[in-house]
């Protein structure tokens, strides 16, 4: 059974021993699952329990401060797609000020000694860790071979010589290009959410909205863009959706809105996975509602031209005009 655990203090969470990994696993992306997958088959083959450690928000966010940092998924996506590969815990520690300034040694005593009974600990070459970033691979090595632990390095995860890297997807995606970025993230890319209601104001304009908030995630992207909604019905549905501040009506916060095609109904309060297909076009500022408008009925026929041209596990419904199902979900 999985188990998530928050608090770094407390019992021994694998009082037989572990096999652990460490990372800020943004994305959970190929590279990251074949580290899990290694962590999974070595706890097996050694009667241990399999355990991955990060950090929520991700150090990078936290030493930005007041920089937005852009992320592949939140915090609920990673917990997923770390269980999706059969962990038995996740200890998920809050990054704070408190864990930055504690020291490389103490890391390794109250962490992987005595919170997890570490008996292997696999990193990726370039891990740093504790009181500013002293500590390297080098120095987990050692701390291990006194504390009865041994320290391995993954190699280095490339696909046709390309290393795969969270940083890479998170600029391919920047620039539009989805399906580079799908190949190395293993999956398209989701940003998901519950539905809470807006100005309804697509309504009024005859395009209803699913709109999700972002928090405090930053997307690595934002536009026009071709997508498929998931979690309405059993497969998922096609729409077009905009991802950004919303400039002709004067929006502040980031907002991701869908409009579903040939669909009419309430999503308040559904959680839905919005799946990017393509980059249609940049944000733009209109001098006036109907000119946005005229606008969107472009960006709706290019993103069903799209989508019915890859129609991936896409159902079927009857062609129409997109503006005609006003429904109630914005």
């Amino acid at each position: 059974m999985f188990r998530l655990v928050r608090d770094s203090q407390g019992a021994c969470l694998a009082p037989r021993g572990s096999v652990v990994c460490i990372g800020a696993f943004d994305g959970v992306h190929r590279g990251h699952r074949a580290l899990l997958e290694r962590v999974r088959d070595r706890a097996d083959a050694m009667g241990l329990a399999a355990i991955a450690v990060s950090f929520e928000p991700i150090p990078r966010e936290f030493f930005a401060r007041t920089t937005p940092v852009p992320r592949l998924d939140n915090a609920r996506g990673k917990i997923e797609q770390i269980r999706a590969v059969r962990m038995d815990t996740l200890l998920l520690m809050r990054f704070n000020a408190a864990l930055a300034s504690m020291a490389a040694e103490d890391f390794v005593d109250r962490i992987l000694v005595d919170r997890l009974a570490a008996r292997e600990v696999w990193v990726g070459a370039d891990f740093r860790f504790g009181h500013a970033r002293r500590g390297d691979v080098a120095l987990l090595r050692e701390l291990g071979r006194q504390r009865g632990f041994v320290a391995e390095v993954f190699p280095e995860f490339t696909l046709d010589d390309e290393r795969v890297r969270s940083s890479a997807i998170r600029d391919l995606l920047g620039n539009g290009d989805f399906a580079s970025a799908e190949r190395l993230l293993g999956r398209r890319f989701m940003i998901g959410g519950h539905v809470v209601r807006g100005r309804q104001l697509g309504r009024e304009l005859g395009y209803p909205t699913a709109n999700i908030r972002l928090g405090r995630r930053t997307s690595p992207i934002s536009g026009i863009f071709a997508v498929r909604v998931h979690g309405i019905h059993a497969q998922p549905m096609p729409g077009v959706a905009s991802l950004g501040v919303r400039p002709t009506v004067d929006g502040t916060e980031p907002l991701l809105e869908a409009h579903l095609f040939d669909f009419d109904g309430d999503l308040y309060g559904r959680r839905l996975q919005v799946e990017f297909v393509a980059f249609l076009r940049a944000e733009e500022k209109f001098d006036d509602l109907d000119s946005m408008v005229r606008q969107i009925d472009s960006d709706a026929a290019q993103a069903r031209g799209i989508l019915a041209a890859h129609p991936d596990d896409l159902p079927e419904h009857p062609v129409s005009d997109s503006r005609s199902n006003a429904g109630v979900y914005a």
